[in-house]
């Protein structure tokens, strides 16, 4: 199936991403956001990105105003309506990614596909809040998107093979490098990096290094592009907990055991980039 028109459900730091990027790629694109000052700070973001693009010589004035052009903001499901491909990126919580795809089962059309950005969730598992389980798949996106060159597609034991190949395809056609994982938890990348992270922060809490040298190890030791505390400052320290919890629950396995200062720090209010400060502090110029 050929995809024309996509939807995208939030307009925050992943759906904003995913928005322009598609937007960029030449697709009609429809996102939404649960109240009018949320969509416009999302499409403020976005148009920003635009600008600084136009600015470094990036895109024409011309290819700006087409982008913007794609894009149209809504507060509605229905307006999803007329979409061939629908993709969600709200908030890691399972109840409401179930609600949300409940609620495009019921306004989509008939072929519409649905996929889920989630990191760690079950994709079987908000598949079978809609009725047509077999064409929903997860899309896991990375940040920055527009930056990020890996897409990392998640099939399950009811998705077609019609709509992952629809998937894979309009996944290459906005140029990121596709990889395919099975439903479980973490997939693939987060499976390999995020233990990384928890030992990096476990390294830090008992004092065995300073936090610039336990990435700046990672950095020039292992050629990484971002040490493992600035990484998770980047993703969000609350979003690593989640997805710490959320995969410590399925395995019981320690290694996925979140240590006991990221806890205390997402109590605190220190999630990383998103709150000013974390293991960095991003108040400071």
């Amino acid at each position: 199936m050929a995809i024309k028109k996509v939807g995208v459900v939030g307009c925050g730091i992943m759906g904003g991403g995913i928005a322009q990027v598609c937007a960029q790629s030449g697709y009609q694109v429809t996102v939404s956001e649960i109240n009018d000052d949320l969509l416009n700070k999302g499409m403020k973001v976005i148009k920003g990105n635009l600008a600084r693009s136009v600015e470094k010589g990036k895109l024409s004035r011309e290819e700006e105003a087409a982008i913007v052009g794609r894009l149209k903001g809504t507060t509605r499901v229905e307006d999803f309506g007329d979409c061939d491909l629908v993709i969600e990126a709200a908030t890691e919580n399972m109840n409401l990614k179930k609600k949300i795809f409940g609620d495009l089962d019921r306004v989509g059309a008939p072929n519409v596909v649905l996929a889920t950005n989630t990191s760690c969730l079950s994709v079987t598992e908000v598949a079978m809040a809609t009725k047509r389980p077999d064409k929903v798949i997860g899309t896991h996106f990375f940040n920055p998107v527009p930056v990020m060159k890996l897409l990392e597609i998640v099939t399950t034991i009811v998705s077609s093979e019609e709509s992952f190949n629809t998937v894979k395809a309009f996944g290459q056609s906005l140029g990121k490098t596709v990889i395919v994982a099975k439903d479980t938890p973490a997939f693939i990348a987060n499976r390999i990096a995020m233990p990384m992270s928890i030992e990096a922060i476990k390294v830090y809490e008992a004092g065995l290094a300073t936090k610039e040298d336990i990435d700046n190890a990672m950095v020039y030791g292992y050629n990484h592009p971002i040490g493992p505390l600035a990484l998770a400052d980047l993703v969000g320290l609350d979003t690593l907990l989640y997805v710490c919890d959320s995969i410590y629950a399925e395995f019981k396995d320690p290694r996925w055991a979140p240590p006991l200062l990221l806890r205390r720090m997402v109590t605190a209010g220190q999630l990383g980039r998103k709150s000013g400060k974390g293991f960095y502090d991003y108040t400071k110029k």
